[in-house]
């Protein structure tokens, strides 16, 4: 099978890539100053192939997932070493597992920083109880506006 058939020669300008993606014409210069997109231009216009439009995809993927513009890089630039993507696909796989770990680092940190708040705030309750507890209606209502204001983000195991 010939790569013209896999590939279609369709190109598509800034605007369409915007609006396909969700992103800005300032992001796409910014990655085309940083070498990760390469449009062809007529005239003063970009015209984006579709392997730009796919080169395109991975970078919002990359970053979506935390990759570093240089981690990103170095994923694109193996797409032309012409062994039908499986170094890509390595170093891809490496990458993504080292994301995976360092989220799931963060999130343990995440769930240890939302204990010692929880604690801080049962703690901070009691003492408005014994000592304060006109307060104590002005803190709930300054929580629930908080979690109104956050998209009334339910969680089970929060009183």
């Amino acid at each position: 099978m010939s790569t013209d058939l896999r590939r279609p020669n369709r190109t598509f300008t800034i605007r369409q890539l915007c609006m396909e993606f969700g992103c800005t014409p300032r992001a796409l210069r910014f990655y085309e100053d940083k070498g990760l997109l390469a449009p062809a231009r007529e005239g003063l216009n970009r015209v984006y192939s579709y392997k730009e439009r796919a080169r395109l995809q991975l970078i919002l993927r990359g970053k979506r997932v935390g990759l570093s513009l240089a981690e990103i890089r170095e994923i694109l630039d193996l797409y032309d070493v012409g062994d039908g993507g499986l170094q890509q696909a390595a170093r891809s796989l490496r990458k993504f597992r080292e994301r995976i770990v360092a989220f799931e680092q963060q999130k343990l940190d995440i769930d240890n920083a939302i204990e010692e708040l929880r604690a801080g705030c049962e703690a901070l309750e009691k003492r408005l109880k014994e000592t304060r507890p006109d307060l104590l209606p002005q803190a709930a209502d300054y929580d629930q506006m908080l979690r109104r204001r956050l998209g009334d983000v339910e969680h089970a195991d929060v009183k």
